[in-house]
């Protein structure tokens, strides 16, 4: 990662301490030379102050976004509340995180992406699977030329979680609700990164958990002149399976999903800019192909650490040096496009052609 000087602080502010603030955006804020966190906007409760009793508690986002010293404004609430609270925090001014998934449909996305651009601020969606060690090493493996020409790669999130969740807007009948939006939003993000965005998608979706009543089963495929990719999670994988596998014209590559990040952070890990994951070569994927001697050869592939750190980093050196920004809105749309014809497919059983 290339060195940059934080010679200024970002004033930043998340409008929930659920899950997604306390572990992916709370410690990273707090912990970052580039940024302070200045407040935490918790409804009813306090339980912010015990970790970051600096931060000012505020009881609505609305509060919050009215704050004139609040710099950048991380939307993490359900997703069925992105378009209102991104589109409010612009119009203050305000430079945005959106947690994935970045709104229900394109048509918000892309009048969220003009508004940005209007107020001359930055909207960035934070996809932080780009910056996990298993989708830098199938990059560093497709970019090392090693496999040839991509022919095939399948994608996956498997879980073992056939119970109901507590989270009411993941698992109850609302617009974005559902696996599909919710680990699909990853999975999508990161094939268009590798492979660009396809020709056409075909999509199926089940309900397969006792007593639910939104997907928690999907598989996408993607449609390429030359290739095809295709994209499944359930939460019935109890045991291990392939993570991610791509067969190219000259070999193949096959990797575990393994990165621990989300995992200590849960644990209550303190992440710094330096690596604070632990790196295991047993969780390295395994790469076979033919060298340049006809031969075939093994090896294997790591990927740098991965660090959720390095996002922020990113955002800062947009927001300060006008870098680029890590995941612009056009991203997002692109990945809301195919998310919501998705699920026409998998209504309809059709296959959705974009060109």
């Amino acid at each position: 990662m290339t060195h940059i000087n934080f010679n200024s602080r970002i004033i930043a502010a998340i409008c929930s301490f659920g899950m997604s603030g306390k572990v992916f955006h709370a410690p990273f804020l707090n912990n970052h030379p580039g940024f302070e966190l200045f407040g935490i906007v918790e409804r009813s409760k306090n339980n912010s102050r015990e970790l970051y009793p600096q931060a000012t508690i505020f009881r609505s986002v609305e509060e919050l976004i009215a704050v004139p010293e609040i710099q950048l404004v991380v939307v993490n609430t359900p997703v069925q509340t992105h378009y209102n609270y991104t589109k409010l925090a612009l119009q203050a001014g305000k430079h945005v995180v959106v947690e994935k998934p970045f709104t229900v449909t394109a048509a918000e996305a892309k009048e969220l992406q003009l508004l940005a651009e209007e107020k001359q601020v930055h909207l960035i969606v934070y996809q932080n699977r780009r910056y996990d060690k298993d989708f830098l090493a199938v990059q560093q493996a497709i970019n090392s030329g090693k496999l040839g020409e991509v022919k095939e790669a399948e994608f996956r999130f498997d879980r073992y979680r056939p119970e109901i969740s507590y989270k009411l807007h993941k698992e109850t009948v609302l617009p974005g609700a559902g696996n599909t939006y919710d680990l699909g939003a990853h999975l999508v993000d990161q094939a268009i990164q590798l492979f660009g965005f396809p020709d056409a998608l075909w999509a199926d979706t089940a309900i397969m958990r006792n007593n639910s009543v939104v997907d928690d089963y999907f598989e996408i495929v993607l449609f390429y002149p030359k290739k095809r990719v295709r994209l499944k999670a359930t939460c019935f994988a109890k045991t291990f399976t392939p993570q991610y596998v791509v067969h190219g014209s000259n070999g193949s590559f096959v990797l575990q999903r393994t990165d621990q990040q989300e995992q200590l952070l849960s644990e209550g890990v303190i992440p710094t800019l330096a690596d604070w994951c632990p790196s295991n070569a047993a969780d390295d994927g395994v790469l076979e192909y033919i060298n340049s001697e006809g031969n075939t050869a093994i090896e294997t592939i790591g990927g740098i650490n991965g660090n959720y750190m390095h996002f922020y980093t990113d955002v800062y050196n947009t927001i300060v040096n006008n870098a680029p920004n890590p995941v612009p809105a056009a991203d997002g749309i692109q990945t809301i496009t195919l998310l919501e014809n998705a699920l026409v497919s998998a209504a309809t059983g059709n296959k959705i052609s974009f060109k």
